[in-house]
Formats: structure tokens, sequence, C-alpha cells
């Protein structure tokens, strides 16, 4: 059916807000390690030649800041979903929410951890949100997200 000014037979998109985002890149040591990493490399190649040292450790450090920032995982809230990484689950599926220190989290990731859980996690965070689910169909009881601010995100998932 071909667009007519005026026919409103179709619904138009309902645009969503972000409420909550984050990308989940390494922290300073990482990136600190990654430098030391290109630097290393570099170095190894000098008495081969100093010009391909540079062009290698250039590249090692770009080619590696671009493809950790690319892979990054983001968490992100708007007005209907909650996206950790490539899973989305709408907020009327969502119970409850808890935020995790650093103490908690490896408490649920370890001992309490039921295996059919969802998890979106990066080593590098300590923090995390345990998102209990409330889909009957869905075999998977609740996601755990890791988070810099655990806080936020609890508060964007439960609009309070």
């Amino acid at each position: 059916m071909p667009d007519v000014p005026g026919d409103t037979s179709l619904p138009a998109p309902v645009p969503t807000r972000t409420i909550y985002s984050e990308r989940l890149t390494l922290g300073p040591l990482g990136w600190v390690l990654l430098t030391l990493f290109a630097v290393m490399l570099g170095i190894a190649f000098v008495p081969v030649d100093v010009r391909l040292a540079v062009v290698l450790g250039a590249v090692t450090l770009v080619g590696g800041l671009v493809a950790l920032v690319s892979t990054a995982p983001v968490v992100r809230v708007d007005g209907t979903t909650l996206y950790a990484g490539r899973a989305q689950i709408p907020l009327s599926l969502v119970g409850g929410v808890e935020a995790l220190d650093a103490t908690a989290a490896r408490a649920e990731l370890g001992p309490r951890l039921d295996a059919r859980a969802y998890l979106c996690l990066r080593g590098w965070i300590h923090t995390a949100v345990k998102v209990d689910l409330v889909d009957p169909l869905d075999p998977t009881p609740y996601w755990i997200v890791s988070t810099r601010r655990p806080a936020a995100l609890a508060v964007a998932l439960t609009g309070s």
C-alpha cells in the first residue's frame, strides 16, 4: 500500500528515548596494557627496520582500539526495552531489579548462580545488576548484566 498523505491506516513508529546507555569497554588498566603491547611489538621490530617498527606499533595500537571499542557490548534502556549486548527484553517482562556491588556480584556469579540465567559480563567490571524476569514462557529466571553504574541502571529499569 503506497504512502498517501493523510492516510492513517498504518500506525507511525513511536520514537523511544534512551534512558540509560553504557558501553562496557576496558578500564584504564586495559588501555595501558594495550598501549604497552603496541610499544613492545614496535620495539621488537626495531632491529629489522625502524620505520616498520613505528608503523607496526601504530597499526597495532589503532587496530586494538578499534577492535576493543567496536566489540564492546552496549547496555541500554529505552522506554520499552532493556538491551544487554545482542540480547533484549521488553521492560514489561522485568520483575525485580537488584544493584549488585562487587561482593554481591561475586556471590551471585558463584554459589547462587542458576545455570539458566543470561549473563552479559565483562571480567574487568566488578559490579552488576540482577534483573528478575516474569515471562512464564521463558526458562531464563534472571539476567545478570555488568555495569559500572549499577544504581543508575537499576533506577532506569524500575523507573523510580
